[in-house]
């Protein structure tokens, strides 16, 4: 009996329970989540570098500093997937040895840098000459 009873146990701690499937059904979907924002950020990065290149044809051929702008995106894109990929990780390994703590610092660098971007949006749209906009071919 006592054997049975020990393969029993053995069995349990071998099946995961349904709460920790749980969390780490969750951990994941919040990985992909993050990895969806990564990938809109590098590719919000490159249309701000081919809208800067798509201007009339009479508008100064200058490339400006659009590029400098989609190209902060597109590393906070990067450097997004790679934070979430190594906090998927250690959140995995905290949820099988019942160690989570939530951790802020994420969220926080996350949140000041795309407020640094969207302040670098609203600077470029406001700060590109509108002469160039209204510029009109005649033929």
């Amino acid at each position: 009996m006592k054997a049975n009873g020990e393969a029993s146990e053995k069995e349990k701690l071998k099946t995961p329970s349904s709460d920790k499937v749980r969390e780490h059904l969750a951990n994941e979907r919040t990985y992909l989540a993050w990895m969806r924002t990564g990938i809109s950020l590098m590719g919000f990065g490159v249309v701000i570098v081919r809208l800067r290149l798509l201007r009339p044809p009479l508008a100064p051929q200058s490339p400006g500093h659009g590029w400098k702008l989609g190209l902060a995106f597109s590393l906070v894109g990067l450097l997004t997937v790679m934070l979430s990929t190594q906090h998927y990780l250690v959140v995995r390994r905290d949820i099988d040895e019942d160690s989570y703590k939530p951790a802020d610092r994420l969220v926080i660098i996350s949140s000041l840098a795309v407020m640094f971007l969207g302040i670098g949006v609203v600077y470029y749209v406001f700060t590109m000459p509108l002469d160039s906009l209204n510029t009109v071919i005649v033929e």
